[in-house]
């Protein structure tokens, strides 16, 4: 370091780790800017391993584990829990993991992140599934830290469009909500029946994005939009909600949750007929209370057409297991199976992309220096990803990757995953396939330009 004084002592006379976002790291970084590296490549995991959402943060790590164990020839480190993991390839560096819990509270997410940075001295940051934990980590820790740091699976699309949160070093390769959007509402809008949308979100910068995308979509196809209505996290009254939409002529609705709220949101989307309630395919735990809100509904014995004949669907898939037919997505399967008893899920390919991301720059450099990673990811074609041989691809004016999405409608779980796939329901094959540049913002019409 500039001044040989130890991060942790430099904290310490700030008074707080807390205080790092004002303080700023800059002082304990090298001569060069960057933190210092050996020959040891440390990532440091920001997830939530605990509470009500850890299976986001447990999946996302599933994926980022199979992705290095892909390119490196390894088995998948199993442990979803804090701690530290090492991997010692063949044909690679050293790879220390160090994973630290957000509980998905940005705040928390903001502290361990500074912690990484100045107790551990990573080279990496990977993770973050809270967007708005997110967006405090890039101008307060990225910026002032001056290492790369791969983002997923937050869906805030603005992370990467808007010119207030992208950032050059921040490198994104999972899905998001105006991907979601500009699939499944471009397909309702285009194939479907619906004239008006009800959409109902959560507060935060996730309900904000899929709010603001899906409404967005809908409305250049000239389906009409209703203000949409924005609710706090574990919200239960919706009947009153759907009500009123469709007092106001509703005859489709947007569900913008995660799984604290869908549970109460879904049973009475079923319940109403009249309304078809469409949006993104969703994780194996919220997928449980969509099959649970079927079997409410249509009985144990339900089939896919009584699924579309009650409105719910189709809905746009990230990824899941069953959307692509490929000898990588094959072998990732596999992997994963063996390894955690489940097919990859939702977030699975977006965070394994960004370590094959990162194991090809690595490669590709011949470094595991952050200025060369992330030189080498800007604008990069990613070789290895569970969508297909060079499927994914990192835009040059926002660090966004764009890839392909899938639509499907749930139907009944096949005998083939039950052991697999935990759910009622499962998507089905896909009913369209929208390429990279249908699904990505344009560039002329995103804030950031990095290129």
């Amino acid at each position: 370091m500039g001044n040989d004084i130890a991060r942790r002592t430099v904290l310490k006379r700030t008074a707080t780790v807390g205080a790092l976002g004002s303080v700023g790291i800059a002082g304990c970084l090298d001569e060069n800017g960057t933190a210092g590296t050996d020959d040891t490549l440390t990532i440091g995991a920001i997830q939530p391993v605990s509470r009500e959402l850890e299976y986001y943060g447990q999946i996302s790590l599933m994926g980022f584990y199979s992705g290095l164990a892909y390119k490196y020839d390894l088995e998948p480190i199993e442990e979803m829990t804090t701690g530290t993991y090492e991997l010692e390839p063949d044909d690679g560096p050293a790879i220390e993991i160090i994973v630290e819990d957000t509980e998905f509270v940005p705040d928390t997410a903001q502290r361990v992140a500074e912690d990484l940075v100045v107790d551990d001295e990573i080279d990496i940051l990977f993770g973050g599934s809270s967007s708005d934990g997110v967006r405090q980590i890039i101008p307060n820790v990225i910026d002032e830290a001056n290492i790369p740091f791969i983002i997923g699976p937050a869906a805030d699309g603005d992370i990467t469009v808007s010119e207030d949160h992208c950032h050059e070093l921040a490198f994104r390769a999972s899905e998001h909500t105006a991907m979601d959007a500009r699939a499944g509402g471009r397909y309702v809008a285009e194939q479907g029946d619906v004239s008006t949308v009800a959409i109902f979100a959560a507060e935060g910068a996730f309900g904000e994005g899929v709010a603001n995308n899906y409404q967005e979509v809908l409305e250049a196809q000239g389906v009409e939009v209703l203000e949409p209505r924005f609710v706090e996290a574990g919200y239960s009254e919706f009947e009153g909600m759907f009500d009123e939409a469709m007092e106001q002529g509703a005859d489709g609705v947007v569900g913008g949750f995660t799984f604290v709220t869908l549970p109460e949101f879904l049973p009475t989307a079923m319940a109403y007929d009249d309304i078809q309630a469409f949006g993104g395919f969703a994780e194996l735990v919220t997928t449980q209370i969509t099959g649970q809100a079927v079997e409410a509904s249509l009985g144990e014995d339900f089939t896919a057409e009584e699924i579309e004949e009650a409105g719910l669907g189709p809905f746009t898939t990230r990824y899941h297991w069953n959307q692509y037919d490929n000898e990588i997505n094959d072998e990732f399967v596999d992997l994963h199976t063996d390894a955690y008893d489940q097919v990859p899920d939702l977030f699975s390919a977006g965070t394994f992309v960004g370590a094959s991301a990162l194991a090809q720059a690595i490669d590709e450099t011949d470094s595991t220096d952050g200025e060369d990673i992330a030189e080498a990811m800007h604008g990069m074609t990613v070789t290895d990803t569970p969508k297909g041989e060079d499927a994914y691809t990192f835009q040059e004016h926002n660090n966004q990757a764009a890839s392909a999405m899938t639509v499907a409608w749930p139907v009944p779980t096949s005998e083939e995953y039950e052991d697999t796939w935990d759910a009622s329901v499962m998507p089905g094959e896909p009913i369209e396939t929208y390429e990279p540049d249908e699904v990505m913002v344009p560039a002329d019409e995103a804030g950031c330009d990095l290129s």
